[in-house]
């Protein structure tokens, strides 16, 4: 990479950096305001749960607090990055052009006999850059620290997955399985009931537990037992016979339980994690199943118009001549901003008719030929 590259490489991922910074303080902020009074309260309790809880020092109270706060976001800062990560390479790449401009620099690189796609080259290798950490971010890092995307502020400083309860949910055989509350941390399910059904979908035998603990391919119930309803005499009910039972076979395991769990923020999971749940069709719905599909898909999508949206506004700050370049921001604004938000919104809606692998990439077909359009139009 030349010098001149790497000048405005330099510029431009100094940009990037300063937006992320600014942008995460800011929303940061304004949750710490909202929800100060719920991280007092979090931090009293971790303070309580210690061993020097007689009595504690302003400074230390004030050091917990601070602590909570970065417990709870440094995980929302990773998440955060990939979500704004397009908007920030759109704004940057703005930035460094008006700083360019506003130095007369595009002028003077014009003299030398340089074409202004030379200014572009750098904003594109650093954006591409950055696209990949998203990428990596998204499959390496996120996926690792999904159990703490579920906390909310009442839960700052907890590093377990904690309890909750396991509502109805079918197995491979199609048994219903409910209980109270799942140890998500040690796989123990507790006050288990468990639903077999007749091929007309009728209960004909009722499971419970106390509680149950997985192991190789099966549930060890405690204080397990059974209810069959069997026919009675002529004209008589049904009766109801009770039978000792200690374990249950089942495709239902804890990583499919987490993994149920996990689908309320699907977002959170990498592609394998995904492709293993839809390579269990038996314990995931039609409307589930498209939804991680177009997930799966559609990170693609939105990476792609992410770079497509930037190199569309690169031509309105690209200019032969010094020009008002605020003017230029608020003609650029509208486009970028329908560009991206076209990309995350067709990525996340489906269109009937269309498949969900197809459908995501529609935003990408209509920003493409934009964009080569756009490029052409740069005059050098």
């Amino acid at each position: 990479m030349k010098l001149l590259d790497r000048y405005i490489a330099r510029q431009y991922l100094i940009n990037i950096l300063a937006l992320l910074v600014i942008l995460f303080s800011f929303v940061v902020t304004i949750d710490v305001s909202l929800n100060f009074d719920r991280f007092v309260d979090g931090a009293d309790k971790l303070i309580k749960s210690g061993d020097a809880a007689a009595r504690v020092g302003g400074l230390r109270r004030v050091l917990v607090i601070l602590y909570v706060i970065a417990d709870l976001w440094w995980p929302r800062l990773l998440q955060l990055f990939n979500f704004l990560i397009g908007m920030v390479l759109v704004g940057a790449m703005g930035f460094t052009c008006t700083q360019l401009v506003r130095h007369r620099e595009l002028v003077a690189m014009l003299a030398s006999g340089q074409s202004l796609h030379r200014v572009a080259r750098p904003v594109l290798i650093v954006a591409l850059g950055f696209t990949l950490l998203q990428a990596l971010n998204q499959e390496l890092v996120i996926p690792r620290v999904a159990p703490l995307l579920t906390r909310d502020h009442g839960d700052a400083g907890k590093k377990s997955l904690g309890s909750t309860s396991l509502p109805l949910s079918a197995d491979g055989q199609g048994r219903l399985f409910y209980a109270r509350e799942f140890d998500a941390d040690r796989g123990v399910l507790s006050d288990l009931y468990i639903w077999e059904r007749d091929a007309d979908g009728l209960a004909d035998r009722r499971i419970f537990a106390a509680s149950a603990a997985w192991r190789d391919g099966g549930w060890d119930l405690l204080g397990g037992y059974a209810e069959s309803r069997r026919p009675g005499e002529a004209g008589q009910s049904a009766g109801l016979s009770r039978t000792t039972i200690d374990r249950v076979l089942t495709d239902l395991d804890p990583t499919a339980i987490k993994m149920r769990r996990y689908a309320g923020y699907s977002q959170s999971l990498a592609w394998r994690q995904v492709g293993q749940m839809l390579a269990r069709p038996e314990l995931i719905d039609a409307a589930l199943r498209e939804r991680l599909e177009r997930i799966r898909v559609g990170r693609i999508s939105v990476m792609l118009a992410n770079l497509l949206t930037l190199v569309i506004t690169l031509p309105f700050f690209l200019r032969r001549e010094p020009t008002n370049m605020v003017l230029q921001s608020l003609k650029c604004a509208p486009v970028g901003i329908i560009s991206l938000m076209g990309g995350v919104l067709g990525s996340s809606a489906g269109i009937p008719g269309v498949p969900a692998a197809l459908g995501v990439f529609i935003p990408v077909m209509v920003l493409l030929p934009i964009a080569i359009a756009s490029t052409t139009s740069i005059k050098t």
